[in-house]
């Protein structure tokens, strides 16, 4: 879940980095999570509409490790456009093989994408001409989604406080199974008053297999209203990428506690240091 550097579902995707699992294909609007697993060798494909930062004074247009196993040929992808990415869970959500788009059309994406088909509607159009040709986006199910959002209640019912929703209940509805981090977890009945707006409540409990209380679990993103993203440790990433050893060093430094309230602790006992440092 999440887009960019913003939300990110991060103490799911450290408990990930600390395990045997490899060989995952992932599915994402990518930041550091995509980064990180890359870097780990923990990825085997990808499907992505962009995998970036999101960091307006880092500089840096693409995440770097991935950019590192999309280069070197570690990593085999397949890119589409965010609106198709978009149709293709919510064709996965309703259960369809796919959904017509004019998404795509007229650009290369067939050149990087080979496998994408077309469709022509079966109806003419108003003119009574031959019906439209369109692209099929193929349903992209998903055997797990993670995200990370601001509240849940005691149930799994959640809430995001932010300014937007990322496609994560696109993500959980697409999903044989699905996993939710939050902020803080209320009690039922509280639900509504943390949201404070009855659209925010956009996740069922239906929705959620696995909840877990994570406080500053999409860190270093922006989990926005609860904080904003941690710059001068994403800048202090982003650099590893220039040199395998310097990623190793990292990884032993923040990625290698035992538990995520190791890396919490870790975080809180840290000097203060500003974007100018990071700089």
């Amino acid at each position: 879940g999440g887009g960019g550097g913003r939300r990110k579902p991060m103490s799911l995707v450290r408990a990930i980095l600390r395990s045997d699992l490899t060989d995952l294909h992932l599915v994402a609007h990518g930041g550091p999570e995509v980064g990180m697993l890359c870097a780990a060798g923990k990825v085997s494909r990808l499907t992505f509409a962009f995998v970036a930062p999101d960091t307006s004074s880092s500089g840096v247009l693409l995440e770097p490790h991935f950019r590192a196993a999309r280069q070197s040929g570690a990593i085999a992808c397949t890119e589409v456009d965010e609106g198709m990415l978009e149709l293709g869970l919510q064709a996965a959500a309703w259960r369809v093989p796919f959904l017509p788009t004019r998404v795509g059309l007229g650009s290369d994406l067939h050149l990087v994408n080979p496998d994408l088909r077309t469709v022509r509607s079966p109806y003419p159009g108003p003119d009574g001409d031959e019906g439209e040709e369109l692209i099929a986006q193929p349903a992209i199910h998903l055997d797990a989604a993670l995200c990370h959002l601001n509240v849940a209640d005691e149930r799994g019912n959640a809430a995001f406080t932010g300014p937007d929703l990322y496609f994560d209940d696109l993500l959980l509805e697409a999903a044989d199974r699905r996993f939710v981090s939050v902020e803080r977890i209320v009690p039922v009945g509280g639900l509504v008053e943390a949201a404070g707006d009855l659209t925010r409540l956009r996740v069922s409990r239906l929705l959620v297999d696995g909840l877990v209380l994570a406080p500053n679990g999409a860190h270093p993103t922006q989990c926005a209203p609860d904080y904003e993203r941690d710059v001068p440790f994403q800048a202090e990433y982003l650099a590893t990428a220039k040199a395998p050893e310097a990623w190793d060093a990292f990884r032993a430094a923040w990625l290698s506690f035992p538990s995520e309230a190791d890396y919490q602790a870790a975080l809180a006992a840290r000097p203060a240091r500003t974007e100018g440092d990071a700089r």
